[in-house]
């Protein structure tokens, strides 16, 4: 791998600034930090950029439904086995899966993907919370262990280059599930070597164009 290629040092230092890497990638990243002035600078760039996010926003007790709806998702659940039955009947439920699984194939030949760009958005727990694809016009968001939002508060995503103040990329549809259109302004942004972050806002957005609820959920965005 040739560490001195800009793209992948600077894509190395976001995801050791957000705690992306696994523990071995760490160790090998950290080695590299010994002798690479360059690279120290680089990630101080990050560290100051995702600093920045939080440095002006005062604590907020977490509220007690936010936790409810947390312990709900990740609580066990009770596994239900089902009665045995004739082995022609798990032949039918075979073949008509099959059938399902060959639609869902040819339907994907005719509906190719177009994703260029994805990222996986963290909590301050390091557990995944939000999928982001950026495809050419728009963002597809999926929530994968959002919390529940209050109805009176919106969740707002941003991009953050490595010198940049933070940019509204938009609001995220309520439940974390939905597409998020891009203007000509944002789409410029993709593709660079951004972060993004998530942050809590009143209803409808950030009022001042900056971040000014917590930051919930960080990600760089990397190319597919």
């Amino acid at each position: 791998m040739n560490y001195q290629t800009p793209a992948l040092r600077r894509a190395l230092a976001a995801d050791y600034a957000i705690g992306l890497m696994s523990t071995a990638a760490r160790r090998r990243f950290e080695q590299l930090l010994l002798d690479d002035a360059a690279l120290r600078a680089e990630l101080a760039q990050w560290q100051d950029s995702l600093a920045s996010l939080t440095a002006a926003v005062p604590e907020q007790a977490v509220p007690e439904r936010v936790w409810h709806a947390v312990t709900a998702r990740i609580e066990p659940q009770v596994l239900h086995v089902p009665e045995k039955r004739p082995w022609w009947t798990w032949l039918r439920l075979t073949v008509a899966v099959g059938s399902v699984a060959l639609l869902v194939f040819v339907g994907a030949l005719y509906n190719r993907d177009d994703a260029r760009y994805r990222a996986t958005l963290l909590s301050a727990d390091a557990q995944p919370a939000l999928k982001v694809e950026a495809h050419e016009n728009y963002l597809q968001v999926e929530p994968l262990t959002l919390a529940a939002v209050d109805p009176s508060r919106s969740l707002e995503l941003w991009a953050i280059a490595p010198d940049g103040k933070p940019i509204s990329l938009g609001v995220i549809p309520a439940g974390g599930k939905g597409k998020v259109e891009l203007s000509a302004a944002q789409k410029a942004l993709i593709g660079k070597p951004i972060a993004l972050a998530v942050s809590l806002e009143p209803k409808g957005g950030s009022p001042t164009g900056q971040p000014t609820g917590p930051v919930l959920y960080q990600g760089a965005l990397t190319a597919l």
